[in-house]
């Protein structure tokens, strides 16, 4: 093959009179007679190539042929175009063809290669060779290459040591489910892919590692949300003999580096901390979107004595009375609208949704009745009133009014469209508890992980009264996601096992469990911390884009399968039998049922796009 001149894209007026060799994919084929313009496509975008009668029978009879998605080589000269296309980068030129070969013919795409073509999911994953190829997805896959160049650069700058960790671990159940892989030649045990290097990482702590960091492959067998994948990568550093603010100077540097190299921006630093405590109260939420304001505010002292019995018996049980103010929501929502938002929070056990308007100096709607003179005037300067707002309050538990407003708080932003676009705001969130309440568990789990260092106090706290206890971790938040998180890590085996003892371990299960971990901080382990920020997620945000699986070139769907190999997918008895797996019989006839289905699909795809002959 003959050396490409550049990409498509990038043929600009600076190859004006230049004879160019480009190679790509007919994006369209537009044929007026005696002329015929061809869109050549690849990464980098598009190139108009034009041919016309006096280039000669031949050629023209060659272009006549061509079909969208063909893969050619084109030879010519790049000329000015008649007419400028202001909105492509290589608006200002065409290429007069003097040769055109095609490498490959193609069938017609079962959807166009553009963007913005309504195409179901199901059909963009199975033929996601195709998806790809469409401009917006292949610039954000570029975007992500971009963010792990930077990454590669600054941890070399700074001393970081590249170091990957095993994909085949030991199963730790504490987290989110693993999976898990059949060992041969250990029949009945089980290696688990990792969730994260978490001990690795620390374990190369004591190893002398003193700053590690890894483009980590991670693992978790959890239900799939627009953010998640089963599969994930995660920038993951680890550094010794440092405190919280070291570990936030690095990520605050990677982030800078990251933010200019790939964005152009140039991120301001430090970045500002708030407190979990500051985080739930405002904003509702551990992970605060801080690019608006309307702000949660604690209504309880207003209400205290308030004649509305839902108010006054929700405080005298201990709850609280909290609400945010809708600027122009007064005339944005109506009666309707705000009881559909009060049907949604009652997954968050939201016994009901109270609201007032205030226009012309007046307040209506269903809670009005119930101000006094002294409520309205305390509420006006609460919110700093001015008129057009919509007020909407809980009355609940503490934590059923955070969820219940933080949801109300993002989806009036996005309603009312004050949430500024392409603009990126960092915040460290500080000060953690060190445990929480899982409902669905019904027990305290670690809020961070089990490995996560107490401060002072909360190390005296772990044996009397753990729940109350602080760590010493810190999550980096950006545009309301959580784009990663890290603390100070327990280095001494006495505080180690007071976690494990508070999170309910036997001193039997911790052993199997973690023994390797408590033997080795009696080695002589150095104090250390680190974080990790998932690159996809951070990938997914800078792109601006709604799905993570924007992002990876081979996601899986949201229901955790792979359309276009069809995985998960049944395998041979003989390779169960190596395994010393046997499937149960209950799952037999399913199992069956997906393998009769998939050489179904086999042998219809072969059907229709096969040329191979028996």
């Amino acid at each position: 093959m003959e050396k490409r001149t550049n990409y498509c894209g990038n043929i600009t007026a600076d190859y004006l009179g230049q004879e160019v060799n480009l190679y790509g994919w007919v994006q369209r084929v537009r044929n007026l007679g005696n002329l015929i313009f061809i869109d050549l496509r690849d990464r980098e975008g598009i190139v108009q190539v034009v041919i016309n009668h006096d280039s000669g029978k031949e050629l023209m009879a060659t272009a006549e042929a061509l079909g969208n998605e063909y893969v050619i080589q084109v030879k010519g000269q790049v000329v000015k175009r008649s007419s400028v296309n202001p909105d492509m980068k290589t608006g200002e030129v065409e290429v007069e063809a003097s040769e055109v070969v095609v490498l490959n013919k193609a069938q017609v795409p079962p959807f166009e290669i553009k963007d913005n073509v309504e195409v179901g999911e199901q059909t963009r994953l199975k033929y996601r060779y195709l998806d790809l190829r469409r401009p917006s997805l292949q610039n954000a896959i570029i975007l992500r290459a971009k963010i792990l160049q930077a990454t590669h650069e600054y941890f070399d700058q700074n001393g970081f040591i590249n170091i990957e960790t095993p994909v085949l671990g030991k199963s730790s159940p504490e987290g989110a489910r693993d999976y898990l892989v059949p060992s041969r030649i250990y029949p009945g045990s089980f290696y688990a892919l990792p969730q994260s290097p978490q001990l690795f990482k620390q374990l190369l702590m004591g190893a002398g590692f003193d700053k590690y960091y890894q483009l980590a492959r991670c693992f978790r067998d959890e239900d799939l949300r627009g953010d998640r994948q089963p599969e994930f990568t995660q920038i993951d550093l680890e550094t010794s003999f440092t405190d919280e603010q070291q570990v936030q100077d690095y990520t605050e540097g990677l982030l800078k580096k990251i933010m200019k190299d790939v964005m152009g921006i140039d991120l301001k630093t430090p970045i500002d901390r708030i407190t979990w405590q500051e985080a739930m109260d405002n904003y509702g939420t551990d992970k605060p979107d801080i690019r608006f304001g309307m702000l949660i505010h604690d209504l309880s002292p207003i209400f205290k004595k308030s004649d509305f019995k839902v108010f006054a018996s929700a405080i005298e049980n201990g709850g609280f009375v909290k609400g945010i103010a809708v600027k122009n929501g007064a005339k944005t929502y109506s009666r309707k609208q705000i009881e559909k938002k009060q049907e949604y929070i009652e997954r968050f056990h939201a016994k009901g949704l109270a609201w007032v308007k205030f226009e012309d100096g007046e307040f209506t709607g269903p809670v009005s009745r119930f101000l006094t003179a002294e409520n309205q005037s305390a509420l006006i300067e609460e919110f700093a009133l001015t008129g057009g707002e919509l007020l909407l309050f809980v009355a609940d538990k503490w934590k059923v009014c955070c969820d219940s407003l933080d949801h109300l708080r993002r989806e009036c932003a996005k309603e009312t469209g004050i949430i500024p676009k392409h603009q990126f705001d960092f915040v460290w969130v500080v000060d953690w508890p060190l445990f929480e309440y899982d409902e669905g568990l019904g027990r305290w789990i670690a809020a961070h992980h089990p490995f996560t260092m107490p401060d002072d106090e909360g190390i005296k706290l772990l044996e009397t009264d753990p729940h109350k206890a602080h760590a010493r971790s810190y999550d980096i938040v950006m545009n309301g996601d959580e784009l990663g998180g890290g603390s100070i890590r327990i280095h001494k085996r006495s505080i180690q096992e007071k976690m494990l003892k508070a999170l309910g371990f036997s001193k039997k299960r911790a052993y199997e469990q973690f023994g390797y971990l408590l033997e080795a901080l009696d080695m002589g382990f150095p104090p250390h911390a680190g974080l990790a920020i998932g690159l996809d997620r951070f990938a997914m945000l800078l792109a601006e884009k709604d799905n993570i699986r924007d992002v990876l070139a081979f996601p899986k769907n949201a229901n955790a399968s792979e359309p276009m190999m069809h995985a998960p997918a049944p395998v041979a008895e003989q390779q169960l039998t190596d395994l010393g797996i046997e499937v149960e019989e209950q799952y037999q006839e399913d199992v069956a049922k997906i393998d009769q289905s998939l050489q179904e699909q086999a042998m219809k795809d072969y059907a229709v796009h096969s040329t191979w002959e028996e």
